[in-house]
């Protein structure tokens, strides 16, 4: 039986990958599924849908056609790793996070220690908090494998 896992987050670097390579070589039967991390891609998401006289509107149509997407993966997923980045604030990261504890549904976030204070409810509600995608793939291990 396959475990779902999202990953939700950051998208400037190649976590996910470490995470990937690193349940493949553990032998986890993991299906992981993301977001669009393709950043330009993500923000013209909704352009199909016409051309909005402003930045708000053009966000907010994309950001609907994303939350297909997002949500449905995050509905579907037995875990969440939601991971928030050094370089830029991922105000989505943090909505996933709170979407997450509204469904009950387990997630595990991984941030660096210097963001620990403004992560705190975030972190309050997580079953784990990781600083190395090492640390997540041994959280993996260990509820697949005890």
């Amino acid at each position: 039986m396959s475990f779902y896992v999202y990953l939700s987050g950051e998208i400037h670097t190649d976590w996910r990958e470490e995470i990937q390579r690193g349940a493949d070589a553990a032998g986890l039967d993991i299906v992981f599924t993301a977001p669009v991390t393709d950043h330009d891609a993500s923000d013209a998401a909704g352009d199909h849908l016409g051309k909005p006289d402003n930045g708000f509107w053009r966000d907010h149509q994309s950001s609907k056609v994303n939350a297909i997407r997002t949500r449905t993966m995050i509905e579907q997923a037995d875990l969440v790793v939601v991971r928030f980045g050094d370089k830029y604030k991922q105000w989505n990261a943090a909505f996933d996070a709170g979407y997450c504890a509204a469904l009950a549904k387990p997630y595990i976030t991984l941030h660096s220690e210097d963001i620990v204070h403004p992560l705190k409810e975030v972190d309050a509600q997580a079953q784990a908090w990781c600083t190395t995608t090492d640390q997540v793939v041994e959280t993996l291990r260990y509820v697949l494998k005890a």
